[in-house]
């Protein structure tokens, strides 16, 4: 359909404008796919016809029950979502969308005639990219569909990397049979830890990817030395201390992994100074490294290690509870920490 043939069917300023919007220069399936979300099928039609008309491939449905239905089907890159519908309403479903680890990259843009602040500020707190009032100039539209649909690649690209990067470090992990399978319990435990001390939500994701890539660095120390049964002279010592920096070393390009960077480099610092691989201490090592030492250091209590038996959860406890008093572990951590292994162990009983 010629995307001139219903000017007058919806509010879309600057019709006019749509003939010298830019031609697409790839075909719909390169620049991506936009669904469009609204009860109105003259909407739906008209906007379908420029999006179209921009080079994007189009599906359209009438109400938020359906959208769900079609991302669950096939993801789109694009979500044009008007506020007002019946049953589930553009904000409601905006908001699930953002809340789902498995959609919450997808661009969403709120389409609605009101103007007025507080429904702007309802569609932004629910987690919507970007926000139009009709009537929606064609050209800006295309202009703000391209910005989000690239900044949506270049993150699921970012996420990409994180997994494999997080698959490299449990491909190390496994080397060991002893640490093998460490790192799953750790991010839960670290996540759980932080949920306890009110962190944030980009502090929890930290906590939890750094449960993976906290040992990332033994990438660089050689088998003989990693599975040395017996003590480790200097050289191999110089090796084992050196592996939080190979790891901070490996993830530097990565901005995403800003938050985690530090538990990697400085999960092995003591809050008297004597750590490694930078010799910090008290409060300068990151609050989030503090806390996955100790939980890093109670995993290794409680698993069998060439070096060592198992400790029951009473004496490892006690171990972190003495670490804290010779120097060790941050002092107030450690007691919240304690707090959370003993409720975790009333509700087991």
């Amino acid at each position: 359909m010629n995307p001139t043939s219903r000017r007058d069917a919806v509010p879309v300023a600057g019709m006019a404008d749509a003939e010298t919007a830019s031609q697409p220069t790839r075909s719909p399936t390169t620049l991506g796919c936009v669904l469009i979300v609204d009860d109105d099928p003259r909407v739906r039609e008209t906007m379908r016809d420029y999006v179209e008309h921009f080079g994007y491939s189009v599906r359209d449905v009438g109400c938020a029950e359906d959208a769900l239905a079609e991302i669950s089907r096939e993801a789109p890159d694009l979500v044009l979502l008007d506020v007002r519908m019946p049953g589930i309403t553009g904000i409601e479903l905006c908001r699930q969308l953002k809340g789902d680890p498995m959609t919450h990259l997808i661009p969403v843009v709120l389409l609605t005639a009101e103007r007025e602040l507080d429904s702007r500020v309802a569609g932004l707190e629910a987690g919507a990219d970007d926000y139009f009032a009709k009537p929606v100039h064609p050209r800006e539209l295309e202009a703000r569909l391209r910005s989000l649909i690239r900044l949506k690649r270049v993150l699921e690209e970012l996420e990409e990397a994180e997994s494999l990067i997080t698959s490299l470090a449990l491909t190390i992990e496994a080397r060991d049979p002893y640490t093998a399978g460490h790192s799953v319990p750790l991010a839960a435990r670290a996540t759980a830890f932080g949920e306890r001390l009110g962190l944030g939500e980009q502090e929890q994701k930290a906590l939890r990817l750094g449960g993976f890539l906290h040992d990332l660095g033994k990438i660089a120390v050689p088998d003989g030395v990693l599975l040395k049964a017996g003590p480790l002279n200097a050289e191999e010592r110089r090796l084992i201390e050196d592996h939080p920096a190979a790891g901070d070393r490996l993830v530097v390009p990565m901005r995403t992994l800003g938050l985690v960077r530090p538990i990697i480099r400085h999960h092995h610092e003591r809050w008297d100074g004597r750590g490694y691989p930078d010799r910090i201490g008290g409060p300068d090592i990151p609050l989030l490294a503090r806390l996955m030492a100790i939980v890093d250091v109670h995993d290794a209590l409680c698993t069998l290690r060439p070096y060592k038996s198992p400790l029951d959860e009473e004496d490892a406890l006690r171990t972190l509870r003495d670490g804290a008093r010779t120097g060790q572990f941050d002092p107030e951590l450690v007691r919240v920490f304690l707090e959370l292994r003993r409720a975790s162990m009333d509700r087991l009983r």
